[in-house]
């Protein structure tokens, strides 16, 4: 017996034969769209984050003509539509404080719209989370192209990595070791085609998190965004949604427990950003799955990594791509995957990736010889992070792990500015650098300083690395010992809004301990004389923001935002 389709959303306004449905189809015919497009197939949206201002995500217009390319293909109706996009490398204070935003943007712009599905073209770090989470608060069919990453960066005969040079040209010019002209130079190098950062910073890990979540198509993380075979995946993918409809084949199917378990597995493996961290946590709580900061450490701790990438090793995404993907690293995990979780692809996990072969065992890894013994992020508590702080050790140096020092303190960022290449300052390389007041509420919106600079008179010594433990959140083309996300965070009156220029502050890695020494009398007795920090903006989005922000345990979703809506709307817009 055949099972009967289920009606299309899009028929609520363009199926009626009444002024209502007059009105929507004689409006969008103004467009030159012939009558027969409304006779009942599929509309697809097309949720394009192109911006010239997000560079990462600039050559989206010609990327979302390939995907309708696949949706007239295949049967549908492609209709594109913008939402707001964040750039990482220009949006001030921080993309990350838009990201919630952002998905407000396009939860209602999907839900709003007559759309049976939706293809969400994301590249840029926030813009993958924030579509996500958008999409899964509707719960309609759905599914990601990425824009890939950049080519590699060429200096001087040099490879080079997108983010990671800059912060590691800006250490040596600091040093005194590279001339000011050189470091200029670099830029065009470092950035030379159409795509996000080429090391595994968030862009490439949070679209390596997509494909690990089965929510694009295989191979979608990895290929270069100038590479014709980019183009070829958004086609395919266009065709790929006009299917997931007919089946109704929606996100909360494929977003189960199993699905961010692996996810959280394959992170682990690619040596991937520690905002993933953050990001996943968000979109479970949309999906409505339990997910929590424990399980990246329950989960994920003892998974190697196995991909040899900057900022964590030596090669690029161009070279992960010629070397295999994702789907060999995802082959090599085995039975440490849920191989049997479904894919937009309509096939499991399993089927995605059987048969997927290595072909550079320099920068693809074997599982039995994997290139770091630990990949995944390792959860730190104690009575400095009673939520939770994070490390990501395969960036760490290995003899920074456990250590014992003084805290040298920065109140804020404008203090660290003000302060860290002050020859009076009383640190050295023992020392534990220590900066608050950059968390969800402090900064706003959590930004990306906490791999602080070292102070120059310590990099003079050829020091390049300490340990820097804050509220914020680092680039995901950063490394160093830096302990991240402490929760509760400063400007929520958590513990590390009462460290003081003297305290000692152990950390110890393998025993998840962040410990700052003082009694709990004391810290009561400093309690006491703390003040929160007055907001930059007393109202507007940033008032919104830091009163209903969530903790960076939670993922930094807004409170009133978490769960799962549905697409219905029940009124008419006439």
């Amino acid at each position: 017996m055949t099972r009967a389709r289920k009606p299309l959303r899009s028929a609520a306004w363009f199926g009626k034969l009444d002024k209502d449905g007059f009105a929507h189809r004689s409006w969008m015919k103004t467009q030159g769209l012939p009558h027969h497009l409304f006779d009942g197939r599929p509309v697809i949206g097309i949720c394009n984050t192109f911006s010239e201002l997000t560079p990462c995500n600039a050559h989206f217009r010609e990327l979302a003509e390939h995907v309708k390319r696949g949706v007239y293909e295949a049967g549908g109706f492609p209709l594109e539509f913008p939402v707001m996009s964040l750039g990482e490398s220009n949006l001030r204070p921080t993309a990350m404080l838009f990201r919630n935003l952002a998905a407000m943007d396009v939860e209602e712009s999907i839900r709003g719209n007559p759309i049976d599905g939706v293809v969400l073209l994301a590249g840029c770090d926030k813009t993958t989370p924030s579509l996500l989470m958008g999409a899964a608060s509707c719960d309609l069919p759905a599914i990601m192209v990425s824009g890939g990453p950049m080519l590699n960066g060429r200096f001087r005969n040099e490879t080079i990595g997108s983010g990671t040079v800059v912060w590691k040209f800006s250490e040596d010019v600091r040093a005194g070791d590279m001339r000011l002209d050189d470091f200029l130079e670099a830029e065009a190098s470092m950035s030379r085609s159409a795509g996000s950062c080429m090391t595994m910073g968030t862009a490439s890990t949070m679209a390596s998190m997509a494909e690990a979540l089965g929510v694009t198509l295989p191979t979608n993380a990895a290929i270069p965004a100038v590479d014709a075979r980019r183009s070829v995946l958004a086609h395919m993918s266009g065709r790929r949604i006009v299917g997931m409809v007919r089946e109704d084949l929606r996100l909360s199917r494929i977003l189960t427990r199993k699905a961010f378990e692996n996810a959280i597995r394959v992170n682990a493996a690619i040596g991937g950003s520690t905002n993933a961290v953050i990001h996943l946590l968000a979109i479970a709580g949309r999906i409505g799955v339990d997910l929590s900061l424990d399980d990246w450490d329950r989960i994920g701790g003892d998974v190697p990594c196995l991909v040899n990438l900057m900022p964590s090793g030596k090669y690029l995404m161009e070279d992960f791509y010629y070397a295999g993907g994702l789907p060999q690293v995802m082959n090599e995990l085995g039975n440490m995957l849920h191989r049997d979780a479904p894919t937009v692809s309509g096939r499991a996990v399993g089927d995605n990736i059987a048969g997927a072969v290595c072909y550079n065992r320099e920068v693809i890894f074997p599982a039995d010889r994997p290139f770091k013994p630990q990949g995944g992020v390792a959860v730190l508590r104690g009575n400095l992070a009673p939520n939770g702080a994070i490390i990501k050790p395969s960036a760490a140096t290995p003899a920074l792990m456990k250590h014992r020092g003084r805290a040298v303190v920065f109140e804020d960022i404008e203090h660290y500015k003000a302060r860290v290449d002050d020859p009076a300052l009383d640190i050295d390389e023992t020392c534990v650098m220590v900066l608050k007041n950059c968390g969800p509420k402090g900064y706003p919106g959590m930004a990306e300083v906490g791999n602080m600079g070292l102070p120059a008179k310590i990099l003079r010594k050829g020091v390049r690395d300490m340990v820097r433990i804050s509220d914020a959140r680092m680039s995901g083309t950063a490394y160093g010992t830096v302990v991240l996300h402490v929760a509760p965070e400063a400007a929520a009156g958590g513990p590390l809004a009462l460290v003081r220029d003297g305290d000692m502050i152990e950390l110890d890695v393998a025993a998840r301990r962040l410990h700052l020494d003082a009694s709990a009398a004391e810290l009561k007795r400093r309690m006491a004389a703390w003040t929160p920090p007055v907001p930059a903006m007393a109202s507007g989005y940033q008032a919104l923001y830091v009163d209903r922000v969530l903790q960076a345990d939670r993922g930094c979703d807004f409170d009133f935002l978490v769960g799962m809506r549905g697409a219905a709307v029940p009124r008419e817009s006439h």
